[in-house]
């Protein structure tokens, strides 16, 4: 909306309870209201619905002169008062929002490193699927990035069955802690899962999450 529309616009907005005789003031102030969104215009819609309220239910009152006097001055302070509430706020009920600060975008390079970081997370869910069986892991090489490929699985590791170096690339891996691993997969013969290489190799266990998205356990 235009500067000078949104002039135009207001004042008719203010002139409302002048011209409806205050009828309309109780509608004229749920707009500030709602645009505003303060308890104070809330009750100011609240307080003109009261009042209007009341000059309806003052028809039925057998005091004449008491229904005059309270009609009287229900009517003065939807109508005038109104008015002049309204010319009061209206600058700010139409004042022109700011425009939407436009979003930052992230670093095109983070974003090709979460997408990156995505696919393979993808590839590890897909060879892992495809490594239930034992055949078809063995053809593929899954979990064997030592062996000659031509695939990308994702970055999984065949712990039972990769040389201690292949061991020594899974996350937060140190000397100690693949030594830990081939001598416990020396005496068991191979895992099952990623508790029993916890537990039997007594890793950290910071370490059992990361390496259940990295290990494997081919028989």
């Amino acid at each position: 909306m235009g500067r000078r529309t949104r002039t135009a616009v207001s004042l008719i907005w203010a002139l409302v309870p002048l011209i409806t005789l205050g009828i309309g003031t109780t509608l004229v102030f749920v707009f500030p209201a709602i645009r505003l969104r303060k308890a104070i215009h809330w009750l100011a819609v609240v307080g003109y619905l009261a009042l209007t309220v009341t000059c309806f239910a003052t028809t039925n009152s057998p005091d004449s002169s008491v229904r005059r006097t309270v009609f009287t001055a229900a009517i003065v302070v939807l109508w005038l008062g109104g008015t002049a509430h309204a010319f009061a706020i209206r600058s700010r009920a139409f004042a022109a929002r700011p425009p939407l600060a436009p979003r930052t975008p992230l670093n095109p390079s983070y974003e090709g490193a979460v997408r990156i970081a995505t696919g393979r997370r993808e590839l590890r869910a897909a060879a892992r699927e495809t490594a239930r069986d034992p055949v078809m892991a063995w053809e593929l090489r899954i979990g064997r990035p030592d062996l000659p490929r031509g695939f990308d699985d994702g970055g999984l590791i065949d712990v039972n069955h990769v040389p201690p170096y292949v061991l020594a690339q899974l996350p937060r891996m140190n000397t100690e802690l693949v030594d830990r691993i081939v001598r416990a997969r020396e005496q068991c013969g191979g895992f099952t899962s990623v508790e029993e290489l916890s537990a039997l190799a007594e890793l950290p266990p910071t370490l059992t999450e990361t390496l259940g998205e990295y290990a494997i356990f081919l028989p």
